[in-house]
C-alpha cells in the first residue's frame, strides 16, 4: 500500500460522532482530492476546558464504528494519548513527522477559521497545513500566511442536540449511524 499524498486532519470532540461529521469530511475529501481524512478525537479541547467529554476510549470506538465502511477514513487517537489540552499544532507536527512527504490539510468550520489566529502557535500550524474551511457563505476573513480552501457546505447535525435527546430518554437519533446508536444504547452513554 502506498503512502497517502494528501492527508486532512479533522479534529474535534466527536461527542458523539454524527452523520454531519461524515458528511463534512466527505465534502472536504471530494473538494480537495484527499487520499485520507484522519479523524482526531481530542482528549481535552483547548476551547472547552471547563467541560468533561465522554471518556476518550468510548468516543474512539464510536468513531471507528461510524467510519468502518469508509476506505479513506482513519481514526487517529494520538491526541487522546497526550496529557492536557489537545493543541492542533502538536498534532500537525506529529503527523508531519509520520508522513514527511504528504501534503497536510486541516478541516475546520468557518467559526473556527475566524478565531484561528488566536489558537496556540497558530503560525506554526499554518506552516505545516493548508486549511479546508467548511462554511455556508462565500467570503472568509483574510489571515496573512494562512493558506486555505473554501468548501461550501454545512449539515444540521449537532452533537449537543443529540446528547440532549439521549439524555431525555430517546433511544436513538436520526443524525446517528445506526451502529453508533446501538453501541451508545449498549454502553448506556449519554444517560444520567
Amino acid at each position: 500500500m502506498t503512502a497517502p499524498h494528501a492527508i486532512a486532519l479533522f479534529g474535534g470532540t466527536f461527542d458523539p460522532v454524527h452523520l454531519g461529521h461524515i458528511h463534512l469530511a466527505t465534502l472536504a475529501k471530494d473538494a480537495c482530492a484527499l487520499d485520507q481524512v484522519r479523524f482526531l478525537p481530542c482528549r481535552i479541547s483547548p476551547h472547552k476546558t471547563g467541560s468533561s467529554p465522554t471518556p476518550a476510549p468510548d468516543r474512539v470506538e464510536l468513531l471507528r464504528l461510524a467510519t468502518r465502511n469508509i476506505p479513506w477514513a482513519v481514526v487517529d487517537d494520538c491526541e487522546t494519548r497526550r496529557h492536557g489540552p489537545s493543541f492542533s499544532y502538536l498534532t500537525a507536527e506529529e503527523t508531519h513527522a509520520r508522513f514527511p512527504g504528504a501534503r497536510l490539510f486541516w478541516i475546520m468550520g468557518g467559526d473556527q477559521w475566524d478565531v484561528l489566529p488566536t489558537w496556540r502557535n497558530a503560525g506554526r500550524l499554518a506552516e505545516l497545513v493548508e486549511f479546508i474551511v467548511l462554511a455556508r457563505g462565500s467570503e472568509l476573513a483574510r489571515h496573512d500566511g494562512f493558506r486555505h480552501h473554501l468548501v461550501r457546505g454545512a449539515h444540521p447535525a449537532s452533537a449537543s442536540a443529540i446528547r440532549q435527546s439521549l439524555l431525555a430518554g430517546e433511544s436513538s437519533h436520526p443524525w446517528l449511524d445506526p451502529q453508533v446508536a446501538e453501541r451508545i444504547r449498549e454502553k448506556q452513554l449519554y444517560r444520567k
